[in-house]
């Protein structure tokens, strides 16, 4: 029903559209665009003139091999199979938007529900509504992952009602996406050795920049690692650090920012709590390293606190904990009034949409090809000196094939 309901959608498209709300229809053709004619444009109008919500679902993946344990300055991770949940927001034009939510699933359908009679192509009041409708004066914490949960569904449908990846409707600035490797995590019988043959695994799949932690030991050790790594690579590859607010205060970060600062580091990413606004200034003032911040923030108004207090260099927002790609663009234009980049935090097949689109944006998060071998719902990226190419499919791309749906699913 739904696949018929889909293709009387677009047939009444009649034509590949490449925009709406204003903005002229165009059409690829013959390797150039093309002009839509006026009748085209009345039947695109209509096909577009709503969306709407009929469903809400959710289903959960889990699969066989165990991860290794691992862990950062705060927390573990890891050491059992990993599960993955999707949610699918079904519409009256027979089109699914398809994300990984964060949050609990009850909330994130609250939170949809409060949409279902709304336009879903009207995002900007979409978005508003969940964030001010029937609640208390400020939403943060969970409320915003299930907020920015449904915002990203919403775009994806957006996406596909336009036969266009997401980026594009947004506007799309760059195609070549520069992408680091996260990882270098902490784990039982991990010394230098290994940590250096991590990384330069990440070198060789095509990585110009990698990621590893720092904060968990003591600031010597951790620097002793990091000139390791340093000394493997090369000045070819470059490093960032990351010590997830693990430094309880600004100076001892800043007396291990000292024993690494000669490295040429690409930033130093949330080096003390996330409230501290100051620690991070002094972090900030203290080393030739850029500071990175936000990850634990929420929405433009969390943006401004950070940039009012100058607490970082760059802007770290997770996209879907800040509120989704409708409150991200806010922010990233509230970060380039300060000529401050952005670097989304957060699943890397739904931020490369706002890397693409987003002229201050600095480099996609990403995990290497191993990651694929515990979770394959989502496919590796394609890496091309240390760059990815932003989608071409419609929507956000998160589909997982069905066989893989059927021979995973577990809720």
């Amino acid at each position: 029903m739904a696949k018929t309901k889909r293709r009387q959608f677009l047939e009444k498209l009649a034509v590949g559209i490449g925009g709406f709300s204003g903005l002229p229809f165009l059409v690829q053709g013959k390797n150039r665009l093309e002009e839509v004619s006026s009748q085209h444009q009345a039947q695109a109008k209509d096909a577009l003139d709503s969306i709407k919500i009929t469903d809400i679902k959710f289903y959960t993946l889990q699969f066989p091999k165990e991860t290794p344990l691992t862990w950062n300055a705060i927390k573990e991770s890891g050491g059992k199979k990993p599960k993955i949940t999707f949610m699918e927001i079904e519409t009256d034009a027979g089109i699914k938007g398809v994300v990984i939510p964060k949050g609990p699933n009850e909330l994130v359908h609250k939170f949809a529900k409060k949409i279902k009679g709304l336009n879903l192509l009207h995002v900007e009041k979409v978005w508003h509504h969940m964030y001010h409708h029937n609640r208390k004066p400020v939403a943060k914490g969970v409320e915003l992952h299930a907020i920015g949960s449904v915002d990203l569904a919403v775009w994806d449908i957006v996406g596909k009602a336009l036969q266009l990846p997401v980026h594009r409707v947004l506007g799309t600035y760059r195609e070549d996406i520069p992408a680091y490797a996260a990882g270098g995590y902490y784990a039982k019988d991990k010394g230098i050795k290994e940590l250096v043959a991590e990384m330069e695994s990440y070198a060789k799949e095509g990585f110009q920049l990698v990621k590893m932690k720092v904060g968990y030991l003591e600031a010597r050790k951790d620097a002793e690692r990091v000139r390791a790594v340093a000394k493997a690579l090369g000045s070819a590859i470059r490093i960032m650090v990351d010590a997830n607010n693990g430094y309880p205060s600004a100076y001892e970060a800043i007396r291990f920012g000292r024993m690494v600062e000669d490295l040429d580091l690409y930033w130093f990413e949330e080096p003390v709590a996330p409230d501290d606004w100051r620690g991070n200034a002094e972090c900030r003032t203290a080393l030739d390293i850029p500071i990175v911040a936000g990850e634990n923030e929420y929405t433009r108004w969390g943006a401004r606190d950070l940039v009012d207090n100058h607490s970082c260099d760059i802007l770290n927002l997770d996209t879907i904990k800040a509120g989704g790609i409708t409150e991200y663009r806010k922010i990233s234009a509230l970060a380039s009034a300060y000529h401050i980049p952005v670097a989304p935090h957060g699943y890397s097949h739904m931020n490369i949409h706002v890397v693409a689109s987003t002229p201050n944006a600095l480099v996609l998060e990403t995990y290497p090809k191993k990651a694929r071998d515990f979770n394959p719902a989502l496919p590796a990226f394609q890496l091309k000196d240390g760059k990815v190419k932003a989608p071409t499919s419609p929507g956000l791309g998160m589909e997982v094939p069905e066989d893989l749906i059927k021979k995973y699913r577990v809720g």
